[in-house]
């Protein structure tokens, strides 16, 4: 039997796996690689042409959700998005697997794995890659953004269409889900850099006895797992952009090494004593009060000198009003577009809902309710109902009536609830009909 020509990179931390999935693969596909950590991917796929990841999805004792599993597929499908991932999974883990197919992954395997079936998996997968492979080149499409009016974010993006033409380090600022990791991307592309990488790291999640290996890289025997020399992060941001996000983060004690290297242009991998020069941008972010951070002794000041030459703040929602119902159509075209659909629109009395609806969790949080609503609606209008904001409490201290207010949302919900219908509503509510209708009066309550 003739082999196919491929490369498949199996990762697992349990070698029996490794071992197994290589003596089946091998005998169908030319090139099989292991790997027993999955630190070990980004190098893998820089020096190899990986047709077919199939991946594991936890690694660590005690760590068992498949978060792992969920983050190095992002990281794949960043670094090489004609790479195919097959996600393996437990039987109970199956959710999470179906959240990584979302997510990009093209299948997943159970463990342990029915030999046919996996066979007949990654010969799909390979096919898939194949003709991802033959797509003709085209031109590159530049990525939309979506600036919006208000005037805090057109300040912003003015700002960071200056500097991004420079090499000056960036600090981003603002709370969860306003777009942190979209603007570095922003000035990345808008940068000399531009055709260069642009690597992100999460420092929130890295532990203090990954972040040197992990971000440094490491040399061959430099720990028990270290068998092969790898590079870190920062040097796979080389001539390009590296994207510290959450950078508040950082232990106190972990702050000196990552200074050391800012200041010095050069990185050293652990286990060596050759320090390795750097031609990198740095962009920052945090939702911390870093300088506050500083005052407490938490985070240093002179760490903080060195990523902020330039420090740029993203509004949160509640404070670009004008830009909510026009960034919800933006998002949801993008989204309808992900999942290869036309036509996709609000309905028309959602606008006032959009704007009120309070959007603790910024842009992250409208893109998780549009993505759900857009699954779950029963044709190509959006209503309120399928986007869930009508069940918030958000009633403004400084409201002149706080009591109107609640009893305004109660009833908003009590008629999307029947459909309209008074008398149902009434009842529940405990009305009249002629005092709900008094009050739907009151409220302006005549188009739901």
């Amino acid at each position: 039997m003739r082999k196919k020509q491929a490369q498949i990179l199996v990762v697992d931390d349990q070698e029996e796996i490794l071992f197994s999935a290589k003596m089946i693969l091998k005998k169908h596909f030319e090139t099989i690689f292991t790997e027993n950590s999955p630190r070990k991917i980004i190098t893998a796929l820089s020096e190899n042409d990986i047709n077919v990841v199939l991946l594991d999805m936890n690694y660590r004792i005690g760590f068992e959700d498949g978060r792992e599993g969920i983050h190095w597929l992002k990281e794949i499908k960043m670094l090489s998005p004609n790479t195919i991932v097959i996600l393996m999974t437990a039987f109970g883990k199956i959710d999470t697997a179906v959240e990584g197919i979302k997510m990009g992954a093209f299948d997943y395997v159970l463990k342990p794995w029915n030999n046919e079936k996996l066979l007949e998996t990654i010969d799909k997968a390979v096919a898939e890659s194949r003709k991802n492979n033959k797509k003709p080149i085209v031109e590159k499409v530049e990525k939309r953004y979506f600036t919006g009016t208000s005037q805090k974010i057109k300040q912003a993006y003015s700002i960071a269409e200056k500097v991004a033409r420079t090499d000056a380090n960036v600090l981003i600022l603002g709370e969860n889900g306003t777009g942190k990791y979209v603007f570095a991307e922003f000035i990345h592309q808008n940068s000399d850099r531009k055709n260069e990488p642009f690597v992100h790291v999460d420092l929130g999640s890295l532990s203090d006895n990954l972040f040197e290996s992990e971000l440094f890289g490491y040399a061959k025997g430099a720990f028990t797992d270290a068998k092969t020399d790898t590079a870190g992060r920062f040097e796979n941001a080389q001539n390009g952009t590296i994207f510290l996000d959450e950078i508040g983060n950082i232990p106190l004690h972990l702050q000196s090494k990552l200074l050391h290297v800012l200041q010095t242009k050069t990185v050293t991998r652990l286990g060596e004593s050759k320090a390795r020069p750097l031609n990198v941008r740095i962009i920052s972010a945090t939702n911390n009060d870093i300088k506050a951070e500083v005052k407490n002794k938490i985070f240093r000041e002179d760490l903080l000198y060195r990523i902020n030459t330039m420090e740029i703040n993203l509004p949160p929602l509640r404070e670009r009003k004008e830009d909510i119902v026009p960034m919800a159509n933006f998002v949801l075209d993008q989204i309808a577009e992900k999942y290869n659909q036309d036509n996709w629109s609000f309905a028309d009395n959602v606008a006032p809902y959009l704007e009120k609806y309070p959007w603790k969790g910024n842009v992250r949080e409208m893109q998780n309710k549009i993505e759900r609503a857009l699954i779950l609606a029963d044709n190509n209008i959006i209503s309120v109902q399928d986007l869930d904001i009508l069940d918030f409490e958000e009633i403004q201290e400084n409201d002149e009536n706080p009591l109107s207010e609640l009893e305004k949302t109660a009833i908003e919900k009590a008629l999307f609830k029947h459909h309209g219908n008074i008398s149902k509503t009434a009842e529940e509510l405990g009305l009249s009909r002629a005092a709900l209708y008094r009050r739907i009066e009151k409220y302006d309550l005549k188009n739901i």
